[in-house]
């Protein structure tokens, strides 16, 4: 068996047939060597090499708790218990149509990644190089507004004192420290995730006791009334755009399962090198192209099994989570502070306040306090996340596209070099005065909505025609694809629409 480091490039034009920027199969003592399907115009062409045996549930957890740690945060504890506070629980099927959305957004990201060990960002630029540049600002200009960090600065205020700009400065650096300085960057996340979803489930499972009156429950039958209509009487579409965005993830950070996956070792992710510290590590300097599962049907079997754990762990990690965060919040909101209580006229984080002094009233000061205690905890790990996906998308896609044959910056080098990039631009947009939380938060949601669009357009291009027709989506999954673009699109759509209509 031939992995990435040692083969790519191996074969030249004597042994491949390369037509319409496609190398055809060539063959040199009898073996298959390279992937018709993976275009390689763009990039080398991709070698096949045998699908590691799938693994068990338990020893692939990871992924998808980052993700759900990442993404339970601004949606989950903000968004939408401030929908719910102005419109009602009526109106959370949006929320479940969207973190479901998400999930086959995402498992359709480990569909590539899974076959190829490649990330789906480097795909698309199989067809389109400037793609990945394309996603790499997708990703920078949504996020460099540090609304995740100054959110968690100012719930640190609300129990502390304190100004919350020069608590989300320190924020900023410690960031940028942590993820430079850790051996290997992705186990260091997956610690600091684990630890917040534990906090997450602990925190739903006392307010679901202590807090939230069981008759509140039996108001989530207002959905069935309301499925179909929105609440843009009582909410903004901006928003609400953020919310039906933030149900989950959002934005580029669902892309960044490749990146996670792979790290993790998931199917053919097992050939390719590790994200470490430049500092403390030993980056190493490859290009993070792919290697094709073969195509015989002991490998087909290993992807079926690798396919099945990975949607399991999606399920169970992410789905779940984010979900039951969604729903438990929300009516904690609507149970304790009611419908129209006019916590605040517009999503600042005068609501989170508010709501943490109505569940000192209500439950008791030590839930209050809690309640404070774990917006700051999660937030700051949130834009944790957000700097390490950010940083890991725009590496990735620089060495792989641009950077291949430079020495001197391996993808540790260019992920570290994007940490304090983007931690500095965030210090200089809190210290230039933006510096109110939602208003942030919105803004990195709305734009993150049109990346979302236009990723689902191009995942359904590339697999359906990147990967061989044994492992393509297809049936009920591939209808499910149709909607998230429509779904997405409209949304951006009435965005943009929206805004060009307040300019003119």
């Amino acid at each position: 068996m031939r992995t990435l480091a040692g083969t790519v490039g191996r074969g030249s034009e004597t042994d491949t047939t390369k037509t319409g920027g496609r190398f055809d199969r060539g063959e040199q003592d009898g073996e298959v060597l390279y992937a018709p399907e993976a275009r390689s115009k763009n990039l080398p062409p991709m070698e096949y090499a045998d699908m590691p045996e799938p693994l068990p549930l338990r020893k692939v957890l990871g992924p998808s708790v980052i993700l759900a740690g990442v993404g339970v945060g601004s949606g989950e504890y903000i968004l939408w218990p401030y929908i719910t506070t102005n419109a009602g629980l009526g109106f959370l099927w949006l929320a479940v149509i969207g973190v479901t959305l998400q999930y086959f957004l995402n498992m359709e990201i480990e569909r590539y990644t899974l076959a190829t060990g490649e990330t789906a960002i480097v795909g698309f630029a199989r067809y389109w190089k400037p793609w990945g540049l394309v996603f790499c600002v997708g990703a920078i200009v949504p996020n460099i507004w540090p609304g995740w960090g100054t959110a968690g600065a100012t719930t640190f205020t609300y129990l502390v004192g304190g100004n919350p700009t020069t608590v989300a400065i320190i924020v900023c650096i410690a960031i940028a420290v942590a993820l430079t300085t850790s051996p290997v960057v992705y186990k260091a996340l997956e610690t600091a995730e684990f630890f917040k979803v534990g906090l997450t489930i602990v925190f739903l499972a006392i307010a679901i006791i202590a807090a939230i009156d069981i008759s509140a429950w039996g108001d989530l039958s207002d959905n069935a009334s309301n499925f179909g209509t929105l609440p843009t009487d009582d909410v903004a579409i901006a928003v609400l755009l953020a919310g039906l965005v933030f149900a989950g993830a959002g934005g580029a950070n669902n892309l960044v399962q490749s990146n996670w996956i792979r790290e993790k070792g998931f199917g053919m992710g097992k050939y390719v090198p590790k994200i470490q510290s430049p500092l403390t590590g030993e980056p190493e300097p490859q290009p993070s192209t792919g290697t094709m599962m073969k195509q015989d049907e002991e490998n087909i079997k290993r992807f079926k099994g690798w396919w099945k754990v990975a949607n399991k762990e999606q399920l169970v990690s992410f789905w779940a989570i984010c979900l039951a965060s969604i729903i438990t919040f929300s009516v904690l909101a609507y149970s304790t502070v009611g419908v129209g209580a006019n916590l605040s006229d517009s999503p600042d984080f005068d609501f989170i306040k508010g709501q943490g002094e109505i569940l000192k009233d209500v439950v008791g000061p030590w839930f209050g306090t809690f309640f404070w205690i774990f917006g700051t905890v999660s937030l700051m790990l949130v834009a944790l996340g957000v700097v390490d996906y950010v940083g890991r998308l725009v590496a990735d896609a620089l060495k792989t596209l641009h950077l291949r044959d430079n020495t001197k910056w391996s993808e540790s080098k260019i992920y570290a070099a994007v940490v304090w990039l983007m931690c500095t631009a965030g210090v200089c947009v809190l210290l230039s005065g933006m510096d109110q939380p939602l208003v942030l938060l919105v803004l990195a949601a709305c734009l993150n909505g049109i990346v979302m669009f236009v990723y689902s357009v191009l995942l359904v291009k590339l697999n359906r025609s990147g990967l061989p027709a044994a492992i393509r989506v297809r049936g009920a999954r591939l209808g499910v694809m149709l909607f998230c673009i429509l779904f997405y699109g409209f949304f951006a759509g009435w965005y943009v629409i929206a805004q060009m209509g307040e300019l003119f």
